[in-house]
């Protein structure tokens, strides 16, 4: 397998003055909100705010980490970024090109560079499909490949994630987990894309089997040159594989660091919440530490509140974080903060 393969005349059209110094994904004002209907009509009577202003940019080759609580908008972002969501406001720029309202035949070649790994590999496998149909499923849609070079192409996505090539005719049910989350990222490798989402990829595995999948990711990435965004909720986790980490809180980013720069002064409460929450496997330091407890509920998303989201769990809030809604300030090196009052 190549590190890139062909896109195809009506990918081609996509590309023009982009290089890979620039970002491959970025994103400026995304919005993606969610209708609420009501009555028998169905009459929309507000919106859950999932994405609501957010600004990102994914380099080439790297792993930016998406992290926050349940329901903080993590996979819409992704799912939005890929093109598998309609945004609602924002632009989308993939290689340097708007794709934010593609469609038709230039959105099909496009999505041969984007792929996604589910979360759930008991839900994203077709329990009537073999895993040699679904693997070979995407090479079908795109026309890559037909009769035995299909068929090696398939055998080769097999062993490259770590499962024997015998295995084609097999359905998903006759593996664990952990090899069904391999056949689902041999499914998003088969079409040779460059960005890949992955949405929350280990978090329904074994504790024993999460590492493997972090380490096969990782091996893949450097293999191929691929570009991840690494959606997650433990912080812990992030590290390990993320050259970069967006934390993000009820729609909007609260804060983008490096991963090393991002655990040793975090700047906005929200992050410093999180971080404080993973526990130190060091029973002397751990009673020792100070937590940094959050208290009420998370904000509805259809009636977020107003300037800052975060304030009305924030310990360091003032009237003023009501009033405006915080931007991204630097504090240098590529750390940026949405806090009027960030910690020290």
């Amino acid at each position: 397998m190549s590190s890139r393969g062909p896109l195809g005349e009506a990918a081609k059209t996509l590309t023009r003055a982009w290089t890979t110094a620039d970002p491959l994904v970025s994103v400026s004002d995304l919005k993606v909100w969610f209708p609420v209907s009501s009555g028998i009509l169905q009459r929309t009577i507000a919106h859950v705010h999932a994405v609501d202003g957010v600004d990102l940019e994914i380099k080439t080759g790297e792993t930016v980490g998406l992290v926050g609580e349940s329901g903080c908008g993590k996979s819409t972002l992704g799912r939005a970024a890929i093109r598998l969501l309609e945004p609602t406001a924002g632009k989308i720029l993939f290689k340097g090109d708007d794709i934010t309202h593609l469609r038709g035949e230039r959105l099909r070649a496009l999505r041969r560079d984007m792929a996604m790994i589910f979360q759930d590999p008991y839900a994203s496998l077709d329990p009537r499909q073999t895993v040699g149909d679904i693997v070979g499923e995407p090479i079908d849609i795109h026309h890559l490949a037909k009769g035995k070079e299909r068929q090696d192409r398939i055998r080769e996505m097999l062993r490259v994630v770590g499962l024997n090539p015998r295995f084609v005719d097999r359905y998903p049910h006759e593996f664990s987990g952990g090899q069904r989350q391999r056949v689902g990222i041999a499914r998003a490798l088969a079409v040779e894309p460059s960005f890949i989402v992955c949405d929350e990829p280990i978090s329904a595995l074994d504790v024993s089997i999460q590492a493997q999948i972090i380490n096969l990711l990782e091996r893949l990435q450097s293999k191929f040159n691929l570009t991840y965004l690494f959606i997650a909720h433990d912080l812990s986790v992030v590290k390990h594989i993320s050259n970069r980490i967006a934390v993000m809180y009820l729609g909007k980013i609260m804060e983008v660091a490096g991963g090393t720069q991002l655990y040793k002064r975090p700047r906005h409460p929200y992050t410093g919440s999180l971080l404080s929450a993973i526990p130190i496997p060091d029973p002397v330091v751990e009673t020792r530490r100070e937590r940094l407890i959050l208290q009420g509920d998370v904000a509805s998303p259809v009636n977020p509140p107003s300037g800052c989201r975060f304030r009305t769990r924030c310990p360091r809030a003032r009237e003023h974080c009501a009033e405006e809604v915080p931007p991204l300030e630097e504090y240098g090196d590529e750390h940026k903060a949405a806090c009027f009052y960030p910690l020290d």
